[in-house]
C-alpha cells in the first residue's frame, strides 16, 4: 500500500552553466511534517538546486511538483504562491523598521491607498502563537538579538503561508542557547505539519534534527539515507568521497614567552563595532579562541592586530614594542593574518594567483627592487605555496576568483603561513578570523590541521570564531566577547559549551 504523497517532488533535475554540470539528474522527495537535511561540500550543487526551486533559475531538464502539482520554472512568485519560503543565512530585514513593518513588507499592493495594519498585527500575533515564536511587534528589529532576528525571519516566512521551509545554515549566529529554541520551535513547526528542508555543515545538529539525509556531491545525489543509523562519520565520507579526519583536541606543549600584550584598549565610537576596555595576552605556542555572536567587536580585535585600526586609549604591544597601526610593518615583524571576508579582503579576484601569494610581501627586498616585481622569485615562491598547501584550481597564472572557497583560503593560509625562503619560518602572531567560515567539511579539517600546526611551531594564534565546536576543538584558552568587551582568556577545561553561550549573551 503507497504512502501518503511527497509534498515536494524534484525529478530528473538538471542544469548546466557551459561545461559544468551543477546538477546532475537529481530526484528527491520531502514528506508532510519531515526535517530534511541536504548536505554536500561547497559547490556540489546545493544553491543551485535551490535556486531552481525558487524559480531564480531554470533547469535544464526535469520538473517539480508541490503537493501534487507542476511548480512552473522560472517564476520565483509561483514558489512564494505554492507555499515554499527560505530563511536566508545572513538575514534580509531592515533594522530601522518595526517587526510588524518588516513582517508585512511586500505583501501588500503597492496600489493599496492604505496599509491593513490591524488585520496584519492579528495574523501576526495568530501566526507566532501557532508555532510558539513569541514576538513584539512594535520592536524595532535593530534592537533585537541574533535569535530574535531570526525569529522574525521565520515568521515572515510563515506568514506568507509556508508549508515548506528551507532553512541555509540557521544555527551559524546563534548562541548554543538560541540554538536550542531553534530546535524546539522546529519540533513545534513539524508536529503541526510543516515540512523543513535543512542544510548545514553542523552534521552533529543534523543528525539530531533532522529526519533523513540527502548528500549532493558534484552535482550528483550520492546517498539518502534515515537519520537512525548513521555516524557523523559516514555523513562525512559522503560528502567528500573519503573519510575525512577531523583534528583531535590536543593540549599545547612549551607554551613561551607573551608575544602580544592588549592592555585596556579601546577603539573609537562611531566605527563598525568597538572595543571597549579590552586586554589579553598572547603566548608563543598556544592558541587563544576568541567566541562570541557576529558583530560585538571581534572585527575590531582583528583589525587592531592586523595593523588596519588605531586604539584610542590603551597599548598593544608586540614583543614588547608597540605595535603600528601600518600592515606592511606588521607583516615584517612576522604578523600573519587570516581576514575573515576572504573575497573582499583576501584576494583580488582579478589578479593571478602568484600575484596573490606574494601580495602582502611584494614591497620586501625578495619580491622586487628598485620598485620592479621579480616575477621568477614571486612565481617560485607561489609555485611553493600551492604545493605545500595544496591550492587546486589551475596553478600560479589562474585567476584567484576562479578558485572554490576551499582552495582560495588555502591560498590565503599559505601566504600568510609560508614565509619566503631565506626567511623565518613560523610567524611570530598568527590572526585567523573566521578562517573556516562556508567551507566543506574537508576544507574546514585541513585548515584547522594548520592553525595546530603552527601553533606547534611556536607561533602565537588568536582564533576569531562564531563555530563553537572549533573554539574548544582548537582553543587552548578561551575568552568570549559581548559588545566590545573580553571575558577572563580561561584553560578550555574550565568552560562548558553552556558557560560560553551564557557570556555570548552576556550572562557571565
Amino acid at each position: 500500500m503507497a504512502g501518503p504523497a511527497p509534498v515536494l517532488r524534484l525529478s530528473g533535475i538538471t542544469k548546466r552553466f557551459g561545461a559544468l554540470v551543477a546538477n546532475d539528474a537529481v530526484t528527491l522527495e520531502l514528506g508532510a511534517g519531515e526535517v530534511l537535511a541536504l548536505l554536500g561540500e561547497n559547490g556540489a550543487g546545493k544553491s543551485t538546486l535551490v535556486s531552481i526551486l525558487f524559480g531564480h533559475y531554470v533547469a535544464d531538464a526535469g520538473s517539480i511538483e508541490v503537493f501534487g502539482r507542476p511548480l512552473p520554472p522560472g517564476q520565483p512568485k509561483a514558489s512564494l504562491a505554492a507555499g515554499i519560503g527560505m530563511v536566508h543565512q545572513h538575514f534580509t530585514l531592515a533594522d530601522n523598521l518595526s517587526v510588524l513593518d518588516n513582517v508585512v513588507l511586500g505583501t501588500e499592493p503597492l496600489w493599496q491607498p492604505f496599509s491593513r495594519r490591524r488585520e496584519a498585527r492579528a495574523k501576526l500575533a495568530a501566526v507566532a502563537a501557532r508555532f510558539g515564536l513569541p514576538v513584539d511587534p512594535d520592536a524595532r528589529v535593530g534592537s533585537l538579538s541574533v535569535g530574535e532576528r531570526q525569529r522574525v525571519e521565520i515568521l515572515k516566512a510563515l506568514y506568507r503561508g509556508a508549508r515548506i521551509l528551507i532553512l541555509d545554515e540557521p544555527t551559524a549566529v546563534l548562541t548554543p542557547q538560541e540554538s536550542e529554541a531553534l530546535f524546539d520551535t522546529l519540533g513545534q513547526m513539524v508536529a503541526q505539519g510543516l515540512s523543513i528542508v535543512f542544510i548545514s555543515h553542523k552534521l552533529g545538529e543534523v543528525l539530531r534534527v533532522s529526519h533523513r539525509v540527502a548528500v549532493l556531491r558534484a552535482g550528483r545525489l550520492v546517498a539518502e539515507a534515515p537519520v537512525a543509523g548513521t555516524t557523523e562519520a559516514q555523513l562525512a565520507q559522503w560528502m567528500v568521497g573519503q573519510a575525512v579526519a577531523a583534528p583531535v583536541r590536543r593540549p599545547a606543549v612549551g607554551v613561551g614567552d607573551v608575544v602580544c600584550a592588549i592592555e585596556n584598549v579601546s577603539t573609537p565610537a562611531g566605527v563598525r563595532e568597538r572595543l571597549d576596555a579590552v586586554s589579553l595576552q598572547l603566548r608563543a605556542g598556544e592558541i587563544v579562541a576568541v567566541a562570541g555572536v557576529s558583530g560585538n567587536g571581534q572585527a575590531a580585535l582583528a583589525e587592531l592586530l592586523s595593523g588596519v585600526r588605531r586604539a584610542s586609549a590603551g597599548t598593544v604591544r608586540l614583543d614588547g614594542v608597540p605595535l603600528p597601526a601600518e600592515p606592511a610593518r606588521l607583516v615584517e615583524r612576522g604578523v600573519a593574518r587570516v581576514p575573515e571576508d576572504r573575497h573582499a579582503v583576501g584576494v583580488v579576484g582579478d589578479l593571478p594567483v602568484w600575484e596573490n601569494a606574494v601580495s602582502e610581501r611584494l614591497r620586501t627586498r625578495v619580491f622586487s627592487r628598485w620598485s620592479v616585481v621579480r616575477r621568477v622569485a614571486a612565481r617560485r615562491h607561489a609555485a611553493r605555496v600551492i604545493e605545500a598547501y595544496d591550492v587546486r584550481g589551475g596553478g600560479p597564472l589562474a585567476l584567484a576568483r576562479s578558485l572554490s572557497g576551499g582552495n582560495m583560503q588555502k591560498l590565503i593560509l599559505g601566504r600568510a603561513l609560508l614565509a619566503p625562503e631565506g626567511q623565518a619560518a613560523t610567524p611570530r602572531l598568527i590572526v585567523a578570523h573566521q578562517p573556516t567560515w562556508g567551507l566543506d567539511i574537508g576544507a574546514v579539517a585541513y585548515v584547522q590541521q594548520q592553525l595546530l600546526a603552527a601553533r606547534d611551531a611556536g607561533a602565537a594564534v588568536l582564533l576569531i570564531s562564531d563555530d563553537l565546536d572549533e573554539v574548544m576543538t582548537l582553543g587552548d584558552r578561551i575568552a568570549v566577547m559581548h559588545h566590545g568587551r573580553l571575558t577572563d582568556a580561561r584553560p578550555v577545561d574550565d568552560w562548558t559549551r553552556e558557560g560560553i553561550g551564557l557570556a555570548m549573551a552576556g550572562a557571565a
